[in-house]
């Protein structure tokens, strides 16, 4: 872990997939049922891609996650995978699928105990973000949980340029996985916390963190640097 001192934030806003979620645990089953689909409803006739590609593509929006996994798509399959994902993706949460980072409501609640405000801005759907925190049963602990696909924002910069102004928020800190987190961060004048125990991204993607973080737990402790 970095040894940048970091300034007492008033806000944290956290990534969701990849962050808080480690989306693998829902989105492995799914994939596999969006094409099964997508086949039988003849959109789609070709093998299932890698889920590797999927879970790699996470943190773009959901238009561009779909031209990298499938580009020889028609935009009408594109259109349909957006929809079954998320019916998937609920019916999975609903069903209890789905699992937390290890100590992640334990520090979210201390955080939360110390008078920090903690927000979500996510690339995902709406109904998606909102969900895995509600089923989660941790959307109570937030301020704001912040979608693209709630504000129809074409960049994570600007999804949090958005969130910083609604609640007046002067300082905080960005924590994410990929480089759309910390370009989120930066792009808006915020210390940014690298998560460096997902696996999604490559490690490059976090170049320009001011610190790297291998475990949730680490967050409370760098209050106190």
């Amino acid at each position: 872990m970095s040894e940048l001192k970091l300034r007492l934030p008033e806000a944290v806003i956290f990534d969701m997939d990849g962050t808080l979620f480690e989306t693998d645990t829902l989105l492995v089953p799914v994939h596999h049922r969006v094409f099964e689909t997508l086949r039988e409803e003849r959109l789609y006739v070709h093998e299932t891609p890698p889920v590797e590609r999927l879970l790699s593509c996470l943190g773009m929006l959901l238009e561009d996650i779909w031209r990298q996994v499938m580009p020889d798509s028609t935009e009408a399959a594109r259109k349909r995978a957006d929809d079954l994902l998320l019916q998937y993706e609920l019916e999975g949460l609903a069903g209890g699928e789905g699992e937390l980072y290890p100590h992640v409501e334990e520090t979210l609640r201390e955080l939360k105990s110390r008078g920090i405000k903690l927000f979500v801005a996510s690339n995902g759907l709406e109904d998606y973000v909102k969900g895995v925190a509600c089923y989660k049963g941790i959307d109570g602990l937030f301020d704001g949980l912040y979608s693209a696909g709630e504000y129809a924002t074409s960049s994570k910069v600007d999804l949090v340029a958005r969130l910083l102004q609604d609640h007046g928020i002067q300082s905080a800190w960005m924590v994410g996985d990929r480089s759309s987190d910390v370009e989120a961060g930066k792009g808006n004048g915020l210390q940014t916390i690298g998560c460096a125990y997902a696996t999604y991204g490559r490690a490059a993607e976090l170049d320009g963190a001011d610190v790297l973080i291998t475990d949730f737990r680490e967050l409370a402790g760098l209050l106190e640097k």
